[in-house]
Parts: C-alpha cells; sequence; structure tokens
C-alpha cells in the first residue's frame, strides 16, 4: 500500500458550521480529508471510525467544551497520540492555556485565524503523520520479509532432509544390486537384478531432471519452442510417458479426447509434461485400484484438460498453496509416496508459460482430486 494514496484525516470540531466551513477552505490540499463535528459527542464517534491525523478543537462550544473533549480523548487508547490544537475567539490567559496543555494540547491558535500560520502548524503535523505511517508500513514489509525468510529457511531444511532421503534408497539400491552382479549367480537372476537398477536409474533421472527444470523457469532460463501443435497428439504423447505408472498402481483409467483436431501454439514436449506429471501424480496419488480420468472440453477459444482421480485428495488447507515450490515438502516424510514435492510448482510454471491457468478442486482428504488445466487454442 502507498500511503501517498490514502487520504489524512484531520478531525474539525466546532459548534458554528459556518466555522468549520471556514476551517476546511483554509487547510484544504488534494490529500486531505476533513471530518468536521458540531460537538464533542458527535466528535468522539467520528474518532472511533476514523484514524486521525490532527484535531483542530474550539474551546468554548455548549455542553462538552474543548478542554473536556480533549480528557476524553488523552483516555482513549485509539486517540489519546492525536495532536490537539485548540481554536480559541478570546485571549488566551496563562490559567486557560495551563488546562489546555495539561488536557494535551500542543498549541494554541485565536481567532480571526491567520491562514498561513494555521496551514504552517497543521502541515507540519501532517507531515509527521505521513512519514510515521511510512515507517509503520516499512516495519510491516521488513516483518512480512523476514517471515518469508525464515520460512524460506525450513523449508531448505526440510527439501534437503528429504532430497537425502529420496537419493539414499535408490543409490543403496544400485550399490546392493552392483554388489551382487560381481557375485557368481544364475543369469535370472542377473537381469532381474540389472532391471531393478534401471528402474532405480529413471527415478534418479526424473528427480535430477525436475531440479533442472524448476531452476531454470525460475531463472527465466526456459525458452519455449513453440510450434503449431494438435492437441490429440499432445495428450497421447502423455499418456504414453504414464501408462506405466497407471497400470502399475492397478488402477482403472477413462480418457475423453477430442474428436476433431484442436490446434494450439504450444510447446510440444512442455505441453505433454504437463499432463504426464498431473497423470503421474494421479496415479501415485491413488490407493491401488482406483480410478484416474483425463477429459478434455474445448470451448470459446480455451481447451480445458482436466486430470481427476479418487485418491488421497487435498486438504482445504494446502489446496491454496499446493502450487508453491517445495509445498509437499514437510508432509512428505509422513505421507507422501515419493518425489520432492516440486511437480505441481513444475507444472504452474510451465502452465503460466503457455498463457493459461490451473487450479485444483477437492472436496478434502481421501476425497479424490481434479486438476484443471485452462489453455488458448488456435481458431
Amino acid at each position: 500500500m502507498n500511503t501517498a494514496d490514502t487520504p489524512i484525516n484531520v478531525l474539525l470540531v466546532d459548534d458554528l458550521e459556518e466555522n468549520l466551513l471556514a476551517l476546511e477552505a483554509l487547510l484544504q490540499r488534494d490529500d486531505l480529508r476533513c471530518l468536521k463535528a458540531r460537538s464533542g459527542e458527535e466528535a468522539l464517534e467520528l474518532l472511533l471510525e476514523h484514524e486521525v491525523a490532527l484535531a483542530l478543537l474550539d474551546v468554548q462550544m455548549p455542553g462538552m467544551d474543548g478542554f473536556e473533549l480533549a480528557e476524553f480523548m488523552r483516555g482513549s487508547e485509539r486517540a489519546r497520540h492525536i495532536p490537539i490544537i485548540f481554536v480559541t475567539a478570546g485571549a488566551a490567559s496563562s490559567q486557560r492555556r495551563f488546562r489546555g496543555y495539561e488536557a494535551g494540547a500542543v498549541d494554541f491558535i485565536q481567532k480571526p485565524i491567520e491562514a498561513h500560520m494555521l496551514r504552517s502548524k497543521a502541515n507540519v503535523f501532517f507531515d509527521l503523520y505521513q512519514q510515521r505511517r511510512q515507517i509503520e508500513l516499512q516495519r510491516d514489509e521488513l516483518e512480512a520479509a523476514a517471515q518469508a525468510l525464515r520460512r524460506a529457511d525450513r523449508h531448505k531444511d526440510s527439501f534437503l532432509a528429504v532430497l537425502a532421503h529420496e537419493l539414499r534408497n535408490p543409490v543403496a539400491a544400485l550399490s546392493g544390486g552392483l554388489h551382487l552382479l560381481n557375485k557368481d549367480i544364475p543369469p535370472e537372476r542377473a537381469q532381474d537384478i540389472r532391471s531393478r537398477m534401471d528402474r532405480m536409474l529413471d527415478h534418479l533421472t526424473h528427480l535430477v531432471d525436475d531440479l533442472l527444470d524448476v531452476s531454470r523457469v525460475s531463472q527465466g532460463k526456459i525458452v519455449l519452442k513453440k510450434a503449431r501443435v494438435e492437441l490429440g497428439e499432445v495428450l497421447g504423447a502423455a499418456i504414453d510417458a504414464s501408462q506405466h505408472n497407471i497400470e502399475a498402481g492397478g488402477h482403472a483409467f477413462v480418457t475423453e479426447l477430442p474428436t476433431e483436431p484442436v490446434w494450439m501454439d504450444a510447446d510440444h514436449t512442455r505441453l505433454a509434461q504437463i499432463v504426464s506429471n498431473l497423470l503421474n501424480n494421479a496415479a501415485k496419488y491413488t490407493p491401488t485400484g482406483g480410478k484416474v480420468a483425463l477429459t478434455t472440453v474445448v470451448s470459446d477459444g480455451w481447451a480445458t484438460i482436466t486430470v481427476s482421480d479418487t485418491g488421497v485428495g487435498v486438504p482445504a488447507e494446502m489446496q491454496t498453496k499446493i502450487f508453491e515450490i517445495f509445498a509437499q515438502v514437510e508432509d512428505h516424510l509422513g505421507k507422501s509416496q515419493g518425489g520432492l514435492g516440486i511437480g505441481l510448482a513444475l507444472v504452474k510454471q510451465l502452465v503460466d508459460l503457455h498463457g493459461g491457468t490451473i487450479r485444483v478442486e477437492s472436496a478434502g482428504e481421501n476425497q479424490g482430486s481434479a486438476f484443471i488445466v485452462r489453455l488458448p487454442v488456435l481458431a
């Protein structure tokens, strides 16, 4: 928020309307808003609703006079720090001035008011008020930045722990496999070990690729190689890349693809990566024997691609931050089935680069989820 865009409130209190209008005219400036009250009670009501930079109080008013109003203000936590200037029609005696300063006044101005004097004195308090607001804003921004740094530090520590956990298992499997292959074992046993080692290498490769892709996108180093591509072909490539994960989970896989060609200006590889990442994510977080669906609808120049599942779902508190980098890291060791928690963040970045949007819908934990991607299509 820019403090210059927020008006400065000044409270004017006088029982005569013409005096209020005269004060308003003398103080006129673009960033000023005059709050006018014709009694002490009305002034207190305004102070409950508005933050005020300065109060100009008429000393002699019927009912609650200016001194009494000032005493009420000093007794209020909200209003006690507001500077008060008393406006008086008569000469202010020493006793009167003492009472005014005791009530919290910073100055007295006598009527008839000299315009230059009033504006000069008031502007000092307006400038101080603006400076205080700016300092408070900067303090809030610094505190928000400090909290962000603390969160980033926690995420970094969690991420390193998860990364070590993710690397340890495949590295241990590769090490054990090499150890066994160096022994005299039957050929069929050796082939089984090599197959497992291949799967571990694929897993490591995907981890490194995800890390590199997120880093490149964040640094603006990924440039899409856009061309005229057909959406059905892209979806077919994504399905081929994810089929083994879906089948490994024993899931039913349902598709509803366009019956007519749908042309897009997109990067074929990255677009297929978006959909395959979502399909892999659905397969990974859906219990064995669940259902994964891929549907596409084209309308009004947009293609809506939905990947849904009957899996663990997304809790309400996670739905607003699930696309943030490392959003899943802190929950990883307790619930995740593997991965660094950066897949959805990468998907979001790639969707953004294509000029599209992505959102998640889920009724909650264990209620399944749907990831909806909208991308522009060519006319």
